[in-house]
């Protein structure tokens, strides 16, 4: 399953919209999502699954590449 997760980079900031960036992670659940990101330290705002229609819309954005954790 891919995952798209939305993060601030800045763990001690307060989330700002305009600072949130997003990534896509090959995982099997939102636990496993976590387990890889810990390591990084990187405020996570949500993680959302992406299939069927949605996963192939973002699939053709130019901006999706799977993140190799």
């Amino acid at each position: 399953m891919i995952y798209k997760i939305y993060y601030q980079e800045d763990m001690l900031q307060v989330p700002v919209r305009e600072n949130t960036k997003s990534m896509y992670v090959k995982a099997d659940s939102v636990r496993a999502v976590r387990e890889m990101l810990k390591e990084r330290n990187i405020n996570i705002e949500y993680i959302q699954l992406l299939d069927g229609e949605h996963l192939e819309y973002e699939q053709a954005s130019p901006h999706f590449e799977l993140e190799q954790v």
